[in-house]
C-alpha cells in the first residue's frame, strides 16, 4: 500500500515537471535512459564518470573555501592557516579541494589515454576530441591560478617562473609579462585577477566545455574497446524495437556500474586525505607550507607534478625561446591527433605491433619527462634524457602520421560487430 502511495506520488511530482517544462524529459531520454552505450565498456570507461564527480567536488569545496580566503599578498596565507586551524572541518575541506586536483588530472590523463589507445578521436568523433582538449587547457590554468592563491613559496615563485616565461615572445614579451601579472612581481593585482578567474571566470568556460563536450558525444555515440560503432538492427533489441543490437541503455547500466569505480575512487581519496594529503610533497609541496618571501628563493623551483613532463621539456632546452615553443607545441600537437593518424583501424587491439610499440613509448617518455621536471635540474645526464625523451614524445606524432599515411600499418581484421563483453 505505501510503495503504491509513494509510486503513485513520484509519478504525479514527474507529470507536474514535464507539463511545465516539457523539453526536460525528452532531455533526460535522450541522454540516460534511451543514450545506447556499447555493451563492452571496460575499466578505461570509468574515467569520464570519474571526472565529473571530481568536478562536482572541486566546485562544492571551492565555494566553502572562498567563504574565509582573503585574495591579498599580506592575507592570503594567513587566511588559508585559519582555514586549516580555525574553521570548523576547515581544513578536511581545504585538502579535498588539494587533492582533488590531483585526482582530476590522474584521471583526466587516463580519460585522454584512452582515447589513444582505442582511437576514440576518429572520424566522426573529431569534434569531441578537440573539445576533450579545450576542457584540458582550461582545467591546467585553472589548477595554475588555484596553485597561485594559497600565497606559499612555491606559489610565489612558481607563478614569477611561469609567468616570465611570456617575457620570451619577442617584442611583447616584457609588455605582457607585466600585463598578466598587473605588476612587477607577483602581488596584490596578481592574486586578485588570478582569485576571479580561477572562481568564476574559468570554472563557468569549463562547465560549459564539459557540457558541450558530452552533447557532442552523445550526437555520435560512444566508441567501445574494439572500435566498432555499434548496429541498428532490424529487430532492435530486447529494449526497444529501434534500439542498436550492440547498445545497452546508458542509466540504468552504466550509471550502477559507474558506482563502483565512484565507490573505489572515493576509497582512494579518503585514505589520502586523513593519511598522507601531501602525499610526499607531490600533491601539496613543502615548501608551500612557508608563506611566501620575494627574498628568498627556494632550493629547487618546480611546478606541481601534473605539470612537470612540460616543465621538463622546458627545462631541458638551453635556448628560453625555443623550449617555450617546444612546451607549448607539446600541448598544441594533441589537437592534431584526429588528422594525423589515418588509421584503417580504431583499437590497439587490430593495430600493428609498431604502434603498439610507440604508444607504449611515448607513455614512458611521457612520465619520465614528469619525474625529471620534479627534480632539481642540476644531472647532466637528466638533461641529456630528457633531450632524448622530449624527441621521443614528438617523434610518436611524426610517426603516427607516417605509419598510417603511407599504408605501412599492419592491422588484424575488425569485427562486424560488438558481440563481446570485454
Amino acid at each position: 500500500m505505501a510503495n503504491n502511495i509513494i509510486t503513485r506520488t513520484a509519478g504525479n511530482v514527474v507529470e507536474w515537471f514535464n507539463a511545465r517544462t516539457p523539453g526536460l524529459l525528452p532531455v533526460y531520454r535522450k541522454h540516460m535512459t534511451e543514450y545506447y552505450a556499447p555493451k563492452n565498456f571496460n575499466f578505461w570507461y570509468y574515467m569520464g564518470s570519474l571526472a565529473m564527480l571530481v568536478l562536482v567536488n572541486q566546485i562544492v569545496t571551492g565555494i566553502f573555501l572562498t567563504m574565509h580566503f582573503k585574495p591579498s599578498a599580506a592575507e592570503a596565507f594567513s587566511s588559508v592557516e585559519y582555514i586549516m586551524r580555525d574553521v570548523e572541518w576547515g581544513w578536511l575541506i581545504r585538502y579535498m579541494h588539494s587533492t582533488g586536483a590531483s585526482l582530476f588530472f590522474i584521471v583526466v590523463y587516463l580519460h585522454m589515454f584512452r582515447g589513444l589507445i582505442y582511437g576514440s578521436y576518429q572520424k566522426p568523433r573529431e569534434l569531441v576530441w578537440i573539445l576533450g582538449m579545450l576542457i584540458y587547457l582550461v582545467l591546467m590554468a585553472e589548477a595554475f591560478m588555484g596553485y597561485v592563491l594559497p600565497w606559499g613559496q612555491m606559489s610565489f615563485w612558481g607563478a614569477k617562473v611561469i609567468i616570465s616565461l611570456f617575457g620570451a615572445i619577442p617584442v611583447i614579451g616584457n609588455g605582457l609579462t607585466e600585463w598578466i601579472m598587473g605588476d612587477y612581481l607577483p602581488g596584490d593585482a596578481t592574486l586578485n585577477r588570478f582569485f576571479a578567474l580561477h572562481v568564476i571566470a574559468l570554472p563557468l568556460v569549463l562547465l560549459l566545455l564539459v557540457v558541450l563536450h558530452l552533447g557532442a558525444l552523445h550526437e555520435v555515440g560512444s566508441n567501445n574497446p574494439e572500435g566498432v560503432d555499434v548496429k541498428h538492427g532490424p529487430k532492435g533489441n530486447r529494449w526497444s524495437p529501434t534500439a542498436p543490437k550492440d547498445g545497452i541503455p546508458f542509466h540504468p547500466y552504466y550509471t550502477v556500474k559507474d558506482l563502483v569505480g565512484v565507490g573505489f575512487l572515493l576509497i582512494i581519496a579518503a585514505f589520502i586525505i586523513f593519511f598522507i594529503p601531501a602525499v610526499g610533497g607531490w600533491f601539496l609541496e613543502h615548501d608551500n607550507f612557508t608563506e611566501a618571501n620575494r627574498l628568498v628563493t627556494p632550493a629547487h623551483i618546480k611546478p606541481v607534478w601534473y605539470y612537470t613532463p612540460y616543465y621538463a621539456m622546458l627545462r631541458v632546452i638551453p635556448q628560453k625561446l625555443i623550449g617555450v615553443i617546444v612546451m607549448f607545441s607539446a600541448i598544441a600537437v594533441l589537437f592534431l591527433v584526429p588528422w594525423l593518424d589515418r588509421g584503417k583501424v580504431k583499437s590497439i587491439k587490430f593495430r600493428g605491433l609498431a604502434y603498439k610499440i610507440a604508444i607504449g613509448i611515448f607513455a614512458f617518455s611521457f612520465i619520465y619527462l614528469g619525474k625529471i621536471g620534479a627534480g632539481p635540474g642540476t644531472d647532466p645526464v637528466e638533461t641529456i634524457v630528457g633531450r632524448v625523451l622530449t624527441v621521443l614524445y614528438f617523434g610518436f606524432f611524426i610517426f603516427l602520421w607516417v605509419y598510417t599515411y603511407f599504408g605501412f600499418e599492419k592491422t588484424k581484421p575488425v569485427p562486424e560487430r560488438v558481440t563481446t563483453h570485454d
